[in-house]
């Protein structure tokens, strides 16, 4: 059974950073998409940024230059490393896996999701 568990979320000011994890279940690592997602209130949930097995990495235009995705496949775990967060930025994250050829950043790819961890950036 897939898990996937957040952690790192918080409230943080304008400017501010934040580092987001996700502890994978051990299997997970080997050949997975890895990606983290966010929804904000009263909107869709939308593709941040997607990381493959062997490194190869996509971003929302909206984070680039701002966000920077790694994962650790001995430790099974998926960071978000955000920096220079806005109030846009505002927004539960999710981490989702799955087995799929490409690691694009839609949604309905992705067949294992985590709980969330809510990310607060105010102005």
């Amino acid at each position: 059974q897939v898990q996937l568990v957040e952690s790192g979320g918080g409230s943080v000011q304008s400017g501010g950073s934040l580092r987001l994890s996700c502890a994978a279940s051990a299997y997970v690592s080997s050949g997975s998409c890895m990606g983290w997602f966010r929804q904000a209130p009263g909107k869709e949930r939308e593709g941040v940024a997607t990381i493959s097995h062997d490194g190869s990495i996509n971003y929302a235009d909206s984070v680039k230059d701002r966000f920077t995705i790694s994962r650790d496949n001995a430790k099974n775990t998926l960071y978000l490393q955000m920096n220079s967060l806005k109030p846009e930025d505002t927004a539960m994250y999710y981490c989702a896996a799955s087995w799929i050829w490409r690691c694009v950043l839609d949604v309905s790819e992705y067949a294992y999701w985590g709980q969330g961890t809510q990310v607060n950036v105010s102005s």
